[in-house]
């Protein structure tokens, strides 16, 4: 007997874990909720019925104390009429109409207190169920934050598994290696196909340009001086000015000198050059 107990205690609690498991909280408050308005329905109905009856009962009280009222005339009638035994069986009749009025009288108090109670509780129920689907709004939303940041935590966990950045790095090299080979059979093609003169007035071309950039750059910060080229070729037109139309039969020979020593001036200034762009090499 013992075993088919411990058996039934452990049927019982793993569907009791099964059930807890499977159990969504945001269905069930949506069911509860729905549940509530299921009941809420039905007390209306209850309490609306409560208040008809409370309605009936008040107009038979009304309708007995009319008849009441009628049939007390009537005898007030059979006085003025002289017969006595007609007014009494009048007031007979309206007896029984009073005591009929009393009796649904007192009815209809019970049966309105009964209602006045009902419509509070079926206020209080209503209010109850109000603040339940409130606190079902929150309570889901703090399940959906919950899920995220859960969904989140599971994510960052995921991504410090050093794998997936072992996969990234494992790709990028692979991606070098086909960049090098790719630059690598260009320069093969280049080489066996192309003018390989020519690539190479190319390459002296790019780097004179690049030491050119460099020398002015040099320049522009101060570093080295300014050229003087410009400025000796600008002093050569005003010598050639300065010598008057009407000079001495020497003036021939003079400027001879003159574009001898501007010629030399010229050369000077492009060995300075020269020897600057070394030193800056």
């Amino acid at each position: 007997m013992g075993i088919f107990n411990r058996l039934a205690q452990l049927i019982k609690s793993n569907l009791n874990d099964l059930i807890s498991k499977s159990e969504d909280p945001e269905k069930m408050l949506n069911q509860i909720v729905l549940e509530m308005n299921n009941q809420l329905v039905e007390a209306k109905k209850q309490v609306a019925s409560s208040i008809a009856d409370e309605k009936r009962l008040a107009k038979q009280f009304e309708q007995e104390t009319a008849h009441a009222a009628e049939w007390e005339r009537r005898a007030m009638m059979a006085l003025r009429a002289g017969n006595e035994e007609l007014a009494k069986e009048a007031l007979t009749r309206k007896k029984e109409h009073d005591q009929l009025a009393e009796t649904y009288k007192d009815q209809w108090q019970k049966q309105k207190t009964a209602v006045d109670q009902l419509k509070k509780a079926l206020r209080m129920l209503n209010d109850k169920i109000e603040e339940a689907k409130r606190k079902k709004n929150v309570l889901v939303a703090r399940k959906k934050r919950a899920e995220a940041q859960k969904s989140i935590q599971e994510t960052m966990h995921g991504l410090k598994d050093q794998s997936a950045f072992e996969t990234f790095d494992r790709m990028a090299g692979k991606i070098d290696q086909l960049e090098a080979e790719a630059e690598a059979a260009s320069e093969l093609q280049e080489e066996y196909s192309g003018d390989v003169l020519a690539s190479k007035f190319q390459n002296l071309e790019r780097g004179a340009g690049a030491d050119e950039d460099l020398l002015a750059l040099k320049r522009k910060m101060g570093m080295i001086a300014p050229e003087e080229a410009p400025a000796v070729r600008a002093e050569v037109p005003k010598r050639v000015e300065a010598v008057p139309e009407a000079a001495s039969p020497l003036a021939p020979s003079r400027a001879e000198q003159d574009e001898l020593a501007a010629a030399l001036e010229e050369m000077e200034a492009e060995q300075h050059q020269d020897q600057q762009r070394k030193a800056g090499r």
